[in-house]
């Protein structure tokens, strides 16, 4: 007995038929359903929804080829598999059955056996059909919950960027973003630590969607000011305040983000720069290192760095000091920028960049982002971007001392 119940409609002109059919199909435990012409079956269709149809093709008012037509013209009805039962057996009539839709074609007299095997194929057929078409709708509905998945952890990561640069005089401040379809882990900011020291850091995160927005998120929070990651506040201290050396920033994030904790590693630079003394401190935890450019056409770069974060220390991190001049700029990146291919499968590359970079050291800092941007995305082409391209410049202007 059939546990599904699965339904056949019989639509033929001859009682005798329907009747031999109906009782070998009820004794096989399915529903049936009986329509002695091409009318009535169409509209037993409607009402009877049945999982296959069985069609006469020789009938008085419309023939079977006809009710077939409508059939799969109509949307409720054009999977409903249809198999014809004629006593026509030319080859003509089996071609334009099976064209104009049918699953199947049976000529008459037939074999119960027979019968049953071809009916028992189309509806075992259908239930798969049925079976992916559900998948597929499930698939669809969870794809469509990663995609909204995507665009929250796209608007976190947007919303951590920084909103409004902070206004420091004689710094000249600029930052671009060009995300790539994957959410990734990309992040920077511009902290005023007190009246003297601004902090500046840029992290990439490993890995791509909402596991690495989320942690990204978190280390953006850690690194606030108020929660004493980058400065040491009066309870901790017996007056005043204390900036905390980059070193130990990247120590505690160390201990904080350990790999064991997100299966995640980070790479930052991380930079305090003394506008009274005019120099910079930096520590770099496997980052890019930035690119220092000088008003003589010169550039250096900050290279001192250890390694990524979340290996529980095993490399120290160290800080390097360096003395700043008037009219230096300095630019923090991520590597993204290195991975820019082309429609020619090149890579636009570090060397490429550094090039890229030195010819455009006179413009300030706003003018000099437009124009490495304009490159990338030149030399990108068509290409679609495969990771997030970040980039942050700090500009010097003449006196810093107050």
């Amino acid at each position: 007995m059939n546990a599904m119940r699965e339904k056949i409609l019989i639509i033929d002109d001859s009682l005798e038929i329907r009747a031999l059919l109906g009782r070998f199909l009820k004794a096989s435990g399915y529903e049936i359903g009986e329509a002695r012409n091409g009318e009535e079956g169409l509209r037993l269709v409607c009402e009877f929804m049945p999982d296959l149809i069985l069609l006469d093709i020789i009938m008085p008012d419309i023939d079977g080829f006809q009710v077939c037509e409508k059939l799969k013209a109509d949307p409720d009805s054009k999977d409903i598999p249809v198999i014809f039962l004629s006593a026509r057996s030319d080859t003509a009539d089996k071609v334009k059955g099976l064209a104009i839709g049918g699953a199947d074609y049976i000529t008459k007299p037939f074999d119960r056996g027979e019968v049953m095997a071809r009916i028992e194929n189309q509806l075992k057929i259908r239930r798969l059909t049925d079976a992916l078409m559900a998948a597929n709708a499930e698939l669809m509905q969870k794809q469509k919950n990663l995609d909204e998945g995507l665009q929250a952890a796209a608007g976190i990561q947007q919303g951590l960027l920084p909103q409004k640069l902070p206004k420091i005089e004689h710094l000249d401040i600029a930052w671009k973003f060009m995300p790539s379809e994957k959410i990734g882990g990309d992040i920077f900011n511009v902290l005023r630590l007190d009246e003297d020291h601004v902090a500046f850091y840029m992290i990439d995160i490993s890995g791509h969607g909402v596991p690495a927005a989320l942690v990204t998120f978190s280390v953006s929070q850690a690194l606030q000011p108020h929660t004493g990651c980058t400065v040491r506040h009066p309870s901790d201290l017996s007056c005043g305040h204390e900036v905390v050396p980059p070193s130990e920033v990247l120590k505690a994030l160390d201990a904080e983000y350990p790999w064991e904790r997100f299966e995640k590693f980070l790479t930052i630079i991380y930079i305090i720069i003394d506008l009274r003394q005019e120099d910079l401190i930096y520590s770099n935890a496997a980052h890019p290192p930035p690119m220092v450019l000088h008003s003589n056409g010169s550039y250096d770069l900050l290279e001192k760095r250890g390694t990524v974060i979340g290996l529980d220390g095993i490399v120290p991190f160290e800080d390097e000091q360096r003395k700043l001049r008037d009219g230096d700029k300095i630019l923090c990146y991520t590597d993204g920028v290195f991975e820019i291919m082309n429609d020619k499968g090149e890579i636009f590359g570090e060397k490429r960049f550094h090039e890229l970079v030195q010819s455009l050291i006179h413009l300030p800092v706003h003018a000099m982002l437009d124009e490495i941007l304009s490159a990338i995305q030149e030399f990108a082409g068509g290409s679609k971007v495969r990771d997030d391209v970040s980039l942050l410049g700090i500009g010097f202007k003449d006196q810093i001392k107050n």
